[in-house]
């Protein structure tokens, strides 16, 4: 095998499966056939581009083949004589990324369709738009990679026996079926925090679905929080790591943010505040553009942080929301009013979520309790599930160790 030509394969799919999925299972309304005449497709590349050469438009070649291979399967589905013609399908542009954004929406939400047991709505968009492995799935939704597995063949093969088209919603059930496309899009963003570029950069793919969303809703105004809230946080990512290791927002090198990106979500969640139905992808957006004022004013305004998250909890009520909203209390009214909010919250909730104990051990230390704080960290760093929170929580360890205060 042609290793540059194995790259360059491995290139054009993370790049566009999902796009080539949408197309194929709009077309057939069928998104395990797609998917199997899609990797008929690919095999089929693996095969011939070594020796033909990558074609110049290798996204087209694909949808075609895999748009053959389809055809293919209809006939033998229906017993056909392989003579008979098919109906035509739809022409096809010869730049796939022409029929995208229509296509791609369908996708979305027919993975939102009520048929579908909600909580699987946004696995299922993950593997089928963004082109996720079941394992990885699983691990962020704490679920065996088989058995996850296991669910998403099932819930595709209901959507085809269900016949559940593969068309936007009316403007009656489309805001529900929204609410489960904007929840999905912003798992993809979060899925994978901290990767910034290449080939498997969830981060952007998700920025672009996300403006999709926000173009073709009409504009909603959760839709366009969300747009926002992304750019946000996008805006900060030359500054969220030195030399390996996490470095807080409040302690971020504003110089190093991208202002245009931060302007233009200042103006998307303008335009989202006038249609006056606050949700809370505005609201985490409104968070956001506190710790983006910082670039102006110097300092982060931890009342406003704590007002923003207290609307949060009453609108969106998790445990993240919760542990955020102690953590902006207890560096605007002190560490023990902090505290004693992070109290208030379900040990069982909390016994396994880092961000928790990553927020009590910076409180105790500031309240003097160096010994509890270290043993806060502690645990805090077992639970760090990638590496510079690790080392941003160790740093912190010793710190306060060595020093005895923060």
């Amino acid at each position: 095998m042609n290793t540059g030509v194995e790259a360059r394969i491995t290139e054009v799919m993370c790049a566009s499966y999902g796009r080539l999925l949408a197309i194929l299972s709009a077309r057939a309304s069928d998104i395990a056939g797609a998917e199997d005449a899609l990797a008929d497709a690919l095999a089929r590349a693996l095969d011939h581009w070594p020796r033909t050469g990558i074609p110049d438009q290798p996204e087209a070649w694909l949808l075609t083949t895999a748009r053959r291979r389809l055809i293919d399967m209809r006939r033998k589905a229906a017993r056909v004589d392989p003579c008979d013609a098919l109906p035509e399908e739809p022409a096809t542009a010869a730049d796939p990324h022409e029929a995208i954004p229509d296509e791609r929406l369908k996708l979305m939400f027919v993975c939102a369709h009520p048929a579908i047991d909600p909580a699987l709505h946004t696995p299922l968009m993950l593997q089928t738009v963004l082109g996720l492995e079941a394992d990885r799935i699983g691990a962020a939704f704490l679920i065996s990679p088989n058995a996850m597995a296991q669910r998403l063949v099932r819930v595709k093969r209901k959507i085809k026996a269900a016949r559940i088209p593969f068309r936007l919603p009316d403007e009656a059930t489309e805001p529900n079926r929204l609410t489960a496309v904007l929840e999905a899009i912003y798992g993809a963003f979060s899925l994978d925090w901290l990767s910034v570029g290449g080939p498997d950069d969830l981060r952007q793919e998700a920025a672009y679905l996300a403006t999709l969303a926000a173009h073709l809703s009409a504009p909603d105004p959760e839709a366009l929080g969300l747009q926002a809230l992304i750019c946000f946080v996008i805006a900060r990512e030359p500054a969220r790591l030195r030399d390996g290791m996490l470095v807080p927002v409040p302690e971020q090198d504003t110089a190093l943010w991208d202002t245009s990106l931060i302007d233009q979500a200042a103006h998307l969640l303008t335009r989202a505040a006038q249609a006056k139905r606050m949700g809370r992808f505005q609201l985490e957006a409104a968070i956001q553009s506190v710790h983006a004022a910082r670039a102006v004013s110097g300092q982060t305004d931890w009342r406003a942080l704590s007002q923003l998250y207290a609307g949060l909890r009453q609108l969106y009520p998790t445990v993240g929301a919760a542990v955020s909203h102690a953590a902006a209390v207890g560096e605007d009214a002190g560490p023990v009013q902090g505290l004693a909010l992070l109290d208030q919250i379900a040990p069982e909730a909390v016994a396994g979520f880092q961000p928790a104990w990553a927020v009590r051990a910076h409180l105790l230390a500031r309240s003097g309790d160096v010994s509890q704080a270290a043993t806060a960290y502690d645990r805090a760093i077992v639970l760090a599930t990638d590496v510079p929170s690790r080392r941003w929580l160790e740093e912190r360890r010793m710190a306060i160790l060595a020093a005895r205060v923060i």
